[in-house]
């Protein structure tokens, strides 16, 4: 048989590795061995000689390891029954602070929604929260359209067949866009076959037309990037501009600004008294209001005063209010219906619409 030392070496390394093994254990638990006196001991005699100290001190020293085990995993049980209990603490916590961070607008919702009346239908999603509400005065009945937007992709204003100059109905700009409600927005002025909006009027952020400086009480009203009306009389486009408008439309007159009434100009307290009449205001919150009031005729005969609509504002808890197109341009569409009753007979064909989008 040829072996090699390279093969002694391996075999040697496999006969003492245990004992360097268990050598090396008593080393770092610290257990004294003591060697007998004598290199060859007689052979033992008595019951005590089958445990010699270092037996022994072996023995004492897996016992105190195993104590020391028991020990710790009862200690890493208590830690990790106590890091359970705290974190469901932690998570009732934190669905409590959630819970009661949305109630001051809970409350504050429900405090002007009563103010309003129960609502006769609500379309909610993740983008909109949209309700619809009957109203019924001394003089007129209309409807008030509350919504809550959720994101930038909840409401827009268009053109007419999306072009300047074009026009159409806002049921059939709502069909169009698959839309779940539309309410007319600015005025317009006639030009041949051709309907332009009045004044300063804005499509996804830029200028339909040219920017127009506020002249005979016309207003611009629209939302910004941050989902907050921003509306009043603008001198120059840099005014404008710094409120950062998405879209907005032009129309008469400024109806409350700031909770305070404003004066309407002796032209439009006359020019008709009484008429269907459609307005935007918003909350605190930014919430958006909408008032669509019915009329048989643009006659001033029936309808509402634009005072009674800033009473109604005023009622309803609005922060800003401005009046928009009436009369005849009056629209009101919901979940795919007319709501209001057009003095037309059936919808006008206008520049602008408000649309929202669930």
């Amino acid at each position: 048989m040829n072996i090699t030392v390279k093969q002694l070496n391996r075999f040697g390394l496999l006969v003492t590795g245990p004992f360097f093994g268990v050598l090396l254990w008593l080393m770092l638990a610290q257990v004294s061995v003591t060697l007998p006196g004598s290199a060859h001991p007689s052979a033992p005699e008595g019951p005590s000689a089958l445990a010699p100290e270092s037996t022994q001190a072996l023995i004492g020293s897996l016992d105190t390891a195993k104590q020391t085990a028991i020990q710790t995993a009862q200690s890493i049980k208590r830690t990790v029954q106590l890091y359970t209990k705290t974190n469901e603490s932690m998570n009732a916590i934190a669905k409590t602070t959630a819970a009661q961070a949305g109630r001051p607008a809970l409350i504050y919702d429900r405090r002007i929604t009563r103010k309003i009346g129960a609502p006769s239908k609500t379309i909610q999603s993740g983008n909109i929260t949209a309700q619809l509400f009957a109203i019924h005065a001394q003089n007129f009945n209309g409807y008030a359209l509350k919504v809550k937007l959720k994101s930038p992709e909840a409401m827009r204003m268009v053109l007419g067949k999306d072009k300047l100059g074009g026009a159409e109905t806002t049921l059939a700009a709502v069909r169009r866009y698959k839309a779940i409600a539309g309410v007319n927005a600015g005025g317009f002025a006639d030009s041949g076959s051709k309907r332009y909006p009045l004044g300063t009027t804005m499509v996804n952020g830029e200028y339909a037309g040219s920017f127009e400086p506020t002249r005979k009480d016309l207003f611009f009203v629209g939302l910004n990037d941050e989902l907050k009306l921003v509306g009043g009389k603008f001198a120059s486009q840099a005014q404008l501009d710094r409120l950062q408008p998405k879209f907005g439309a032009s129309f008469v007159p400024v109806l409350m600004k700031n909770r305070v009434i404003q004066p309407i100009p002796a032209k439009w307290q006359t020019s008709p008294s009484r008429a269907p009449r459609t307005v935007i205001g918003n909350y605190k919150d930014n919430q958006l209001l909408f008032l669509v009031v019915d009329g048989y005729n643009e006659n001033g005969g029936s309808g509402a005063t634009l005072f009674e609509m800033q009473l109604l504002l005023s009622r309803f808890g609005v922060i800003d209010g401005y009046n928009l197109d009436g009369g005849g341009s009056s629209s009101l569409v919901f979940d795919g219906r007319i709501v209001n009753h057009p003095s037309d007979g059936q919808l006008r064909l206008l520049p602008t619409h408000f649309l929202f989008f669930d």
